[in-house]
């Protein structure tokens, strides 16, 4: 076989590319402007990928139009089963989000709001075994921004990490990088869900061993830290071991998402959130203090209209004594007399040891 860099010129150029692919690699690792330029090279990857996937789009148009009849009409009863259900369930949900928003107004709570979302088709797959990414056909000529959410019909698939202005690069969530805060929809238990770098396998890690997490529990996602909106499926937990020597159980988790089939999925916009009259919340404090200072005075009022007067202390005016009940002529003891003789046994019992 002929070399190629066989001449003087060529071998030339050939450690140009190699100092250029180095330079290129420092710059991306250590340059935060490298994002940007991959960004826009982006632009011209996208209708590669395109045509890549053509093939499949072709096969895929080809296998609908060339099926037959009879599937052609399983497939429509099956469909037309699934509707009279999901109806039935649309029926149900309504009255239940009716109660919901009347129960929301007696406590004072404010609506939530559901989320904007955008179809996009997934047009490619990362190849490497080590990175679980997929390829968007939506990009920030779509609006589609870095830590969007991503989900199918089965639940949370991941996160946009790179955005193009026609494409988008999602990190999934089975990827060893990402991690994602759930909770047990059984008891609201919160954990942290790891990508284990093994498609259709997570872990929570540091979860008690005494913790109430058994198998078969569905996990969805807790909201905290504001990049997964709460209460969709994140997986459910397929196995809890325990080791008696070590203070955290091993759980594991299969993701509700179909990562390795779905090609429709879903970007989540965040709704807004109804904002707060900030010159209300001081007037609600004041009034519940003014209401906590008024309470105690209610009490201390009512306490002293329902007390009954007190009697005077029976050493305030001495009982007569027996002898001084019968009429006699003797002249009686003064006062002071009295209460000398009537503390005077007192004072010698107490003296008396």
């Amino acid at each position: 076989m002929r070399s190629i860099f066989r001449s003087s010129s060529s071998k030339w150029w050939f450690w140009v590319l190699v100092c250029l692919s180095l330079s290129l690699l420092v710059a991306d690792r250590y340059w935060s402007g490298m994002s940007q330029v991959r960004s826009w090279l982006t632009v011209f990857t996208a209708p590669l990928q395109w045509v890549v996937d053509v093939p499949n789009q072709v096969w895929s148009a080809a296998d609908r139009t060339l099926a037959n009849r009879e599937q052609l009409q399983q497939d429509n009863d099956r469909l037309r089963t699934q509707v009279l259900f999901l109806e039935r369930q649309v029926q149900k949900m309504a009255s239940t989000t009716a109660e919901n928003i009347r129960l929301r107004e007696l406590l004072n709570a404010s609506q939530r709001l559901d989320e904007r979302v955008l179809l996009a088709d997934l047009i490619g797959v990362n190849p490497d075994p080590f990175q679980h990414q997929i390829v968007l056909n939506k990009g920030s000529n779509d609006n589609v921004y870095v830590g969007q959410a991503v989900l199918d019909a089965g639940g949370i698939m991941g996160q946009v990490v790179e955005v193009g202005p026609y494409t988008s690069r999602v990190l999934l969530i089975t990827d060893a990088a990402h991690a994602i805060p759930v909770q047990v929809n059984r008891n609201g238990l919160r954990a942290i869900a790891f990508g284990e770098g093994v498609p259709g396998v997570l872990s929570l890690e540091h979860v008690p061993d005494t913790a109430d997490i058994t198998k078969g529990d569905l996990l969805i996602s807790s909201g905290l830290g504001g990049r997964f909106p709460y209460g969709y499926p994140v997986g459910e937990v397929t196995e809890v071991i325990h080791d008696p020597g070590e203070p955290f159980a091993l759980v594991k988790v299969k993701p509700s998402a179909q990562l390795d089939r779905s090609r429709h999925v879903l970007l989540l916009f965040p709704s807004p959130q109804p904002l707060v009259d900030p010159a209300a919340v001081p007037a609600e404090g004041a009034d519940a203090q003014a209401g906590s200072v008024a309470a105690p005075a209610s009490n201390t009022a009512a306490n002293a209209g329902t007390s009954t007067p007190q009697k005077p202390a029976a050493t305030a005016s001495p009982a007569p004594s027996p002898d001084a009940r019968k009429p006699d002529n003797k002249p009686k003891p003064a006062a002071g007399n009295a209460h000398t003789s009537a503390a005077t046994p007192a004072a010698k019992k107490v003296a008396t040891p």
